[in-house]
């Protein structure tokens, strides 16, 4: 059974993290694309009053999505040995300390250092199509193993994400994550012009203006 050769091919949604500055990523891509995807966005608008009408920066953007994995395929193709073990892992480290760090930072300590700074998370991007490639931090991570091959291996599984955008206002200048965001907000206001009416006929409002 062929493809029909003209359909559109599908993109495949995924996280990618960056161990800055080092410019090699890791690049987790979802299996199957989640079904649904759900957005919050909470303005940060002033006070009452001769504020209300002021925005103190971008909306903070939250994302959540449930990712699903299944390894029944390459079990039937003799492969996945450790089941989804690898896949699970690669999403779970991106809210682990490098090891390495960990035990840096230790034996720092047990020579008398007075202050150790807490290791950086990844810088993390998800990219959900080219219209939306942006920073994030992830805040919810849980996961439901559904089955298992004789080993006792995850062999199915569903990962529920919450990640928190990163904007302008979180990142500093120098971040790559800076520029990433305003790009975005600038490809959002251009599909926003797209989308406004020049009449306001449809609204019953008749010919007002400000």
């Amino acid at each position: 059974m062929t493809t029909f050769p003209r359909s559109p091919r599908l993109l495949k949604g995924a996280l990618v993290s960056f161990d800055l500055p080092h410019p090699q990523p890791a690049v987790i891509i979802f299996q199957y694309n989640p079904d649904t995807l759900s957005r919050t966005l909470e303005a940060q608008t002033g006070s009452e009053g001769s504020d209300a009408l002021r925005i103190k920066g971008a909306p903070v953007e939250t994302i959540k999505l449930d990712v699903e994995l299944d390894a029944t395929d390459q079990l039937e193709q003799g492969g996945a040995a450790l089941g989804l073990h690898p896949q699970l892992a690669a999403l779970e480290v991106l809210i682990y300390p490098k090891s390495s760090l960990v035990v840096a930072n230790t034996a720092l300590l047990n020579a008398g250092t007075i202050e150790i700074l807490p290791p950086q998370a990844p810088f993390t991007l998800f990219i959900w199509g080219p219209k939306r490639v942006l920073p994030v931090r992830l805040t919810e991570f849980s996961i439901s193993e559904e089955a298992y091959d004789p080993q006792l291996n995850p062999i199915r599984a569903k990962v529920s994400l919450g990640l928190r955008v990163l904007s302008y206002n979180d990142l500093p200048l120098t971040n790559p994550g800076y520029h990433l965001f305003l790009a975005h907000q600038i490809v959002k206001e251009t599909m926003a012009a797209t989308a406004r009416s020049s009449s306001l006929d449809a609204t019953g409002a008749g010919s007002l203006s400000l």
